[in-house]
C-alpha cells in the first residue's frame, strides 16, 4: 500500500486530541494535518487512537497450544486493537529460560501472527548464567516468580537468583519483571468452591512482602524493576515513596482488578481465578485512583488460558483451577467502561494502554509524524454484551461473558494495513 489517508473529529497523537487527517506512506505517518472532512476514509466522531501494546499476555506456544496458541491469541489481539504483545516465558514448553527455547518459540511464531510480538526470558534457580544470552538474543526483559508459578518447570525465584540477574539487566538496559507474591503459611481453605476462602489462601500481604523485597534489590542495584499485575492497592504508599526517591520501579495492573470485586464473585465460579485474587471494591476504587494518580504506570491484560478442564468449571473448584484471566481481546472497552464512569478521557486511557506499557519495553507507544502508523479505530460512544463465543482466543471462557461494556474495536491497522494473520512480526 502505497498511501492510505485516515481522517477523525478525535484523532489522540502525542500531542493530545484533536481533529485531524493522517496520511500514512510506507507503513508510517507521513503527516498529521488539521482535518479534512471527508479526506480518505472518514471514521467522523470515532476515535483514531494509537493501538495498544499489552505487554503481559501467555500464548502458551510451543507446548501448550491446546490453552491458546500465538495464531489464536494473536488474532483475539488485533481484534480488540492490539498491535503489540509481549509472551510470557513460562507457559510454554520448553519454558523460556534458555537461548535454544526462545529460537523455538520464534520459530513457532512464523507466518502465524496477526499482530507483532515480543518475548521475555525467565529467571528461575539454575539459569543464572543464561540471563546475558537471552539478553543478547534480544528478549524485551526478563520474568521472575516469587512464589510457585503453576509449571513445574518454571520454579520461583529467590533473592540470591535475583541478585544474580539484576547487575546483568542493569548492564543491558533491560527491565526485571516480578510476580510480586511471596507465600506463606496460611489456614487450609474451608470450602473449595467459595471465592472468599479462595481469596484467603492469597492474603494482601504475600503482595507486601514481595514488594518489599524488590524495592530493596531496586535500590541496591538500581535495576529496572517493574511489578506486575497489582491487585493490593494497600502497596500503593510504598511503591510512590520508592518512586519518589527517583528509584526505577513501574507497576501495572490488569482490567479485571479495575473491573470485578472479590464480594460479587459466586460460588464456583473459576473463570474467575486469576492470582493474586481480586480485592474487595474499596480497594478496587484505590487501583483506579492510583492509576490517575500515577502511582500505576498502565494497564495490561496478562490474558492467561488454559484448557476448561484445567479451569474446572464443572466441579466449581478454586483450590484446583488454573489462575488466570481470558481477556486480550476486551482490554479496551472493559478500562474505557470503568474511565468513562469516573470522567476520565480517552486520550488518557491510550496513555495507559499504549504510551506507557511501550516504554517498559523500549517501544514508541503513540501516533506521531516518522513513526509506525498502528492506529486502532475506536466507537467510544457504541456499547455490547460480550459473548464468549464471539471471542477469537482459542476456548470460550472469559468472566466478561454476559458482561455490558461500551467501546467497539472497528479496526486495527498494523503499519498502515488492516491487521490480519501472517502481517504481525516476532520480535
Amino acid at each position: 500500500m502505497s498511501e492510505l489517508v485516515l481522517s477523525s473529529q478525535r484523532v489522540v497523537t502525542s500531542a493530545g486530541q484533536r481533529p485531524a487527517t493522517l496520511t500514512i506512506r510506507e507503513g508510517r505517518v507521513a503527516a498529521i494535518d488539521d482535518y479534512r472532512e471527508g479526506a480518505g476514509e472518514d471514521f467522523g466522531d470515532v476515535a483514531l487512537l494509537p493501538a495498544l501494546v499489552d505487554t503481559h499476555v501467555h500464548f502458551n506456544e510451543p507446548g501448550r497450544t491446546e490453552w491458546e496458541g500465538l495464531a489464536t491469541g494473536t488474532a483475539a489481539a488485533a481484534a480488540g486493537g492490539v498491535r503489540l504483545v509481549v509472551d510470557m516465558p513460562l507457559n510454554s514448553s520448553p519454558v523460556t529460560t534458555t537461548t535454544q527455547a526462545l529460537e523455538l518459540k520464534r520459530q513457532s511464531a512464523e507466518g502465524k501472527l496477526s499482530c507483532d510480538v515480543g518475548f521475555y526470558g525467565g529467571l528461575i534457580p539454575g539459569n543464572e548464567n543464561e540471563i546475558e544470552g537471552l539478553a543478547d538474543a534480544g528478549v524485551l526483559g526478563i520474568k521472575a516468580f516469587l512464589c510457585f508459578s503453576g509449571i513445574d518447570e518454571f520454579p520461583a525465584a529467590t533473592e540470591k537468583e535475583l541478585r544474580a540477574a539484576m547487575p546483568v539487566l542493569v548492564e543491558r538496559g533491560l527491565p526485571l519483571l516480578a510476580h510480586a507474591e511471596i507465600l506463606s503459611p496460611v489456614a487450609p481453605v474451608a470450602n473449595p468452591r467459595r471465592y472468599a476462602d479462595y481469596v484467603a489462601t492469597r492474603p494482601p500481604q504475600f503482595e507486601r512482602d514481595a514488594i518489599e523485597l524488590l524495592i530493596r534489590l531496586c535500590r541496591e542495584t538500581g535495576c529496572r524493576t517493574h511489578i506486575v499485575h497489582l491487585s493490593d492497592a494497600g502497596s500503593l504508599p510504598m511503591l510512590r515513596a520508592a518512586r519518589e526517591a527517583d528509584l526505577p520501579l513501574t507497576v501495572e495492573t490488569c482490567p479485571h482488578y479495575l473491573h470485578f470485586a472479590s464480594e460479587d464473585i459466586e460460588d464456583g465460579s473459576c473463570q474467575f481465578k486469576c492470582a493474586p485474587p481480586f480485592r474487595d471494591s474499596a480497594n478496587r476504587e484505590l487501583l483506579w485512583q492510583g492509576l490517575i494518580d500515577g502511582d500505576i504506570d498502565f494497564v495490561v491484560s496478562d490474558h492467561s488460558p488454559c484448557s476448561p478442564e484445567e479451569k474446572h468449571l464443572t466441579d466449581g473448584r478454586f483450590d484446583l483451577a488454573w489462575g488466570g484471566i481470558s481477556s486480550v481481546q476486551l482490554t479496551l472497552p472493559v478500562v474505557w467502561t470503568g474511565a468513562r464512569e469516573r470522567g476520565i478521557e480517552v486520550s488518557q486511557v491510550a496513555t495507559w494502554l499504549s504510551t506507557a506499557p511501550a516504554e517498559l519495553v523500549g517501544r514508541s507507544g503513540g501516533l506521531e509524524v516518522g513513526g509506525e502508523a498502528n492506529v486502532v479505530a475506536f466507537d467510544s460512544e457504541a456499547h455490547f454484551t460480550v459473548r464468549a463465543t464471539e471471542l477469537l482466543h482459542r476456548h470460550p471462557i472469559t468472566p466478561y461473558d454476559g458482561e455490558t461494556l461500551y467501546g467497539v474495536v472497528q479496526q486495527t491497522y498494523l503499519r498502515g494495513e488492516p491487521a490480519a494473520a501472517g502481517r504481525g512480526m516476532a520480535l
